[in-house]
């Protein structure tokens, strides 16, 4: 997976409306105080000691003598990332919300530009690869506006903070260790290794092990840069998503639907896939009307803000989108911005405002359905995928509509209140 745990900062900034300018040449840092006592999962280990060890790793990785003594002046600990690291939030947007803003049309259009731009690496990246122009061209508008936004902070020094850190100590020693194999093959300097708080690269927003492994040269110049050249990060792009991501080539991702006030709602999930021909039969069709083909593909039912919200059919290759970032607002409006780069109208709207618990309410929601004896993850306000699976759990013992919503009603029946009044009417709203 890409980064399924923080929407990287890239995206963080473009959501609040800062779009700092790209990345520049940055001279090396000073250096910050590491914190007194060392770390507890490093056993008390000085950040000095820590970065002697991680060097040792890099060479006995393959990394030369000469790429550790350039990168030295970076490796450096700095306190300000992981403040940032542990005091991420996810926005508390609903999905149409999210998508108006970072699926809006001149996002579209400029992805549609960019595919006449660069026709050609365009071409060449599905043939060798299968993925579509528009599925490439959705995440490197979103990760960085097609490389105006990729962050400013020197990467090597994110990467060794977040290593010592004790949070995810392992995976940040090894994305240190393959950025410093970016350097040591020639593909970026140090100086260059410029990119988001979290340690992400480049136009599509890399970490150094996937860069390393996926990067390709499209432009035959030697090198493999995702942070200037538009064909290396086009076909970078598609080899990560068709060798990492396993996309099925010439199937189908997303697809909105137009579904009925009497759909058997607990249907509606991502873990389950019925033939488009039974999605008909429960009367299912296209967002226009038209009805659905009546054949064997599976696909889920997506219903990312309900019975009350949009609608879409998700393919085998959504997958792809959950891997790359598990956010589900994020992967759904990444799928839903392809299909409008691709050609697609806009979605329908929600004929009147969808309500979402606010986020305290969503962790009680959470703990209650801990209590109940649910594996929610991790309690912190996200409905992913296992609190919905548990709150329709709870929707069909309460023999509520079964959408994967949490709703203030489900609220009051778990806190064992008298019976909330339901929050939306049953018919369905939207289409």
């Amino acid at each position: 997976m890409r980064t399924p745990i923080f929407l990287g900062a890239t995206l963080l900034a473009i959501l609040c409306g800062q779009l700092p300018a790209s990345a520049q040449l940055t001279a090396p840092p000073t250096r910050p105080i590491a914190p007194r006592g060392g770390a507890s999962c490093h056993n008390g280990m000085s950040f000095d000691r820590f970065l002697t060890d991680l060097k040792q790793q890099a060479v006995a990785a393959g990394v030369s003598q000469r790429t550790i003594a350039e990168a030295a002046p970076y490796l450096v600990y700095d306190q300000g990332i992981v403040n940032r690291d542990r005091g991420q939030r996810v926005f508390g947007q609903v999905f149409t919300e999210f998508a108006g803003r970072m699926a809006a049309p001149y996002r579209m259009q400029q992805g549609q530009a960019r595919i006449k731009t660069y026709a050609a690496a365009f071409a060449r990246a599905e043939k060798e690869y299968g993925v579509p122009p528009a599925v490439i061209a959705a995440f490197w508008g979103l990760e960085s506006d097609f490389g105006a936004n990729m962050g400013n902070l020197p990467t090597l020094r994110s990467l060794v903070s977040l290593a010592y850190d004790c949070r995810r100590a392992e995976r940040f020693a090894g994305e240190t260790i393959a950025a410093l194999k970016i350097i040591d093959r020639g593909d970026l300097t140090p100086e260059e290794m410029v990119g988001s708080w979290a340690g992400e690269l480049g136009q599509t927003q890399f970490l150094p092990t996937h860069y390393f492994t996926y990067a390709v040269d499209y432009d035959g110049d030697g090198r493999r840069d995702l942070l200037r050249s538009p064909a290396d990060v086009i076909g970078s792009t598609a080899n990560y998503i068709a060798n990492g991501l396993k996309w099925r080539r010439g199937e189908p991702w997303l697809q909105e639907v137009r579904v009925p006030p009497n759909l058997p709602w607990d249907q509606a999930d991502l873990t389950i896939q019925l033939p488009r021909s039974k999605w008909a039969q429960l009367g299912v069709s296209y967002a226009d009307g038209k009805a659905l083909p009546n054949d064997e593909l599976p696909a889920s039912l997506l219903l990312p803000m309900g019975r009350m919200g949009p609608a879409f059919l998700a393919y085998a290759n959504f997958a792809a989108y959950t891997e790359w970032n598990n956010s589900l607002i994020y992967s759904t409006t990444a799928g839903y911005l392809a299909t409008r780069i691709a050609g697609s109208a806009p979605m329908h709207r929600p004929a009147a405002p969808v309500t979402q618990l606010p986020f305290n309410e969503l962790r009680e929601l959470q703990q209650l359905l801990v209590r109940a004896g649910f594996n929610v993850g991790k309690v912190d306000g996200v409905m992913g995928q296992q609190s919905r699976s548990a709150v329709k759990a709870m929707q069909i013992k309460y023999g509520l509509p079964a959408d994967s919503w949490p709703t203030a009603e489900l609220l009051a029946r778990m806190r064992g209140g008298p019976r909330a009044q339901a929050a939306q009417p049953e018919a369905q709203a939207v289409r």
